[in-house]
C-alpha cells in the first residue's frame, strides 16, 4: 500500500501579494484555475436563479414560504449527498473525470427546470440538480487544492471561491434581462433555460485540463495493491475526529451563507417595499460586497491563516447580519451596508476549501473534503425552510437573523477546534 503523507512546512518568504500565484502558474495551473473559476461561476448562477424567481413562483402557483423554501432546502439536501459521492469518485476516477460529470448534470437539470408546469415538477428537477451541484464543488475544489503549491493555495483556491460572487452578479444581470423584456410568467423560464450554457465547459475541461500528478500517481499506487479506498474510510477512528470537525466547519459557513442569501430578495420586497427591478441596486451592492469579500479572504487564508480568518468574519458576519435585517435603517443606509454584508459573509469561504484539502490525506481527499463541505451544505439546508416557516409567526428580518448568527456560531466553534494548517506541503509516496 502506498504511503500517504501530509507534512506542514511554514510559510516563510516570498511574495505575499494577492495575485502572486497568478504570475507564478505554467499553463497547465492557469487552464486547471480558470475551469475551476468558470465552472463554480456558472454553478453559482445555476443555483442563485431559484432564489431570485421564488417571489414570482409563490404569486403564479399560490404555495406558502415555508413550502417554497424546502425547494432551496432539497437543492442543498441533494448536493450533501451528490458531494460526497462525487468526491467518492474522485478519489477512484479522477478529478477530472468527476467534475466533466457533475457539471453536464447540473446543466441538463437546469435546463429541465424551465418547462416545470407546477411546482411539485420543479421541486423534483431541484433536487436533481442538487446532486451535480454538490459534486461540482467537490471535484473543483480538490483538482485546484491538489494542483495549486503549498504557498499560494490559499489565495489560488480562495479566488477560484470568488466566482460565486460573479455567478451570482450574472443572475442577478440575468434577471435584471428577462423580467424587463418578459411577463413574469415567461421570465422566470428563461432564467432557467439560460442556465444550461456551463454544459459548453465540458469542452474545455476535456481537452485542456490534466489530472494532478498527486492524485494520479496515489490512485495508480492503490490500484497496483488492490487498495481503493472505501467509501466509509473516512470514518475510520485515525481520522474520524476530524471529520467531524470539518463537518461542524461546513455547516456553520454555509447555514450562514443560505440563511441570508435564499431570502434576502424576498424580504427586499415584502419589508423594504422594493419591486423585483428596484432590488436589483441593493443584490449588487451586496454581490460587489461578496466578490472584494472573496478575493481578499483568499489573500487572508496564506496571510494571517485558515482558523484565524473564519473566526475573524463569523463575528462580523453575525454583527452585519443583525444590524441589516434589525436596525431601522433607511433604504438609503441599507444600499451601502450592504457592501460591508457581503464581504464579511462571503470573505471566510475563500480559506474552507485550501483548508479541507489540507486536514485529510491524499487518497481520501476527495470523499473527506466532498464529506465534510457537503454534509455542511445539507444542514445548511434545513436553514432556508426554517426561515421560511418561522417568518409565518414573526418577521423574515427576524428569522434571517437568528439562523444566520446561529450558524456562524457553529463556525467559530469548529474554527476553534480545528488545527492551523496554513502552509502545509501534499505527498503521495509510492
Amino acid at each position: 500500500m502506498s504511503s500517504i503523507k501530509t507534512t506542514a512546512a511554514p510559510v516563510t518568504g516570498g511574495d505575499t501579494s494577492l495575485g502572486a500565484f497568478f504570475r507564478d502558474m505554467n499553463a497547465s495551473e492557469r487552464r486547471t484555475f480558470w475551469a475551476c473559476f468558470v465552472g463554480w461561476t456558472l454553478d453559482a448562477m445555476d443555483f442563485m436563479i431559484y432564489p431570485l424567481v421564488i417571489g414570482t413562483l409563490i404569486a403564479l402557483w399560490q404555495v406558502d414560504r415555508g413550502t417554497a423554501g424546502l425547494a432551496v432546502t432539497i437543492t442543498l439536501l441533494a448536493s450533501a449527498v451528490g458531494g460526497w459521492l462525487v468526491g467518492y469518485m474522485s478519489d477512484r476516477v479522477g478529478r477530472v473525470r468527476a467534475l466533466q460529470f457533475t457539471i453536464l448534470w447540473f446543466s441538463f437539470f437546469t435546463l429541465l427546470c424551465a418547462f416545470a408546469q407546477n411546482y411539485e415538477q420543479l421541486f423534483v428537477a431541484r433536487a436533481l440538480l442538487g446532486l451535480g451541484f454538490g459534486g461540482e464543488w467537490a471535484a473543483g475544489a480538490v483538482l485546484m487544492g491538489e494542483t495549486i503549491r503549498a504557498e499560494y493555495r490559499g489565495r489560488a483556491v480562495g479566488t477560484v471561491q470568488s466566482g460565486w460572487a460573479v455567478g451570482w452578479g450574472v443572475a442577478v444581470l440575468l434577471q435584471f434581462v428577462c423580467y424587463s423584456l418578459l411577463p413574469p410568467e415567461m421570465a422566470w423560464r428563461w432564467m432557467f433555460g439560460l442556465g444550461a450554457i456551463p454544459a459548453v465547459l465540458i469542452f474545455f475541461l476535456r481537452r485542456y485540463v490534466d489530472e494532478p500528478v498527486i492524485a494520479a500517481k496515489t490512485r495508480s499506487a492503490d490500484a497496483a495493491h488492490r487498495a481503493k479506498p472505501s467509501i466509509w474510510e473516512i470514518f475510520a477512528p485515525n481520522i474520524l475526529k476530524t471529520t467531524l470537525l470539518a463537518a461542524l466547519l461546513g455547516t456553520g459557513a454555509q447555514g450562514g451563507y443560505y440563511a441570508v442569501t435564499s431570502w434576502l430578495p424576498t424580504f427586499l420586497r415584502s419589508e423594504r417595499h422594493l419591486t423585483v427591478v428596484g432590488s436589483t441596486g441593493y443584490l449588487a451592492m451586496l454581490i460587489a460586497g461578496s466578490f472584494v469579500g472573496y478575493v481578499a479572504g483568499a489573500w487572508l487564508a496564506d496571510r494571517i491563516g485558515r482558523r484565524k480568518l473564519f473566526i475573524t468574519f463569523a463575528i462580523l458576519a453575525s454583527v452585519l447580519v443583525i444590524a441589516y435585517t434589525r436596525l431601522p435603517l433607511s433604504n438609503e443606509v441599507m444600499l451601502f451596508l450592504g457592501f460591508p454584508l457581503g464581504f464579511c459573509a462571503s470573505a471566510y469561504f475563500s480559506g474552507v476549501g485550501a483548508f479541507l484539502t489540507e486536514l485529510f490525506p491524499t487518497r481520501l481527499r476527495g470523499s473527506g473534503q466532498g464529506f465534510a463541505y457537503n454534509f455542511g451544505r445539507g444542514l445548511g439546508a434545513l436553514f432556508p425552510t426554517l426561515v421560511g416557516y418561522l417568518s409565518a409567526t414573526i418577521p423574515l428580518s427576524e428569522a434571517i437573523a437568528i439562523f444566520a448568527v446561529l450558524a456562524y456560531g457553529l463556525l467559530f466553534i469548529a474554527a476553534v477546534l480545528l488545527p492551523e494548517t496554513r502552509g502545509k506541503v501534499l505527498e503521495a509516496d509510492d
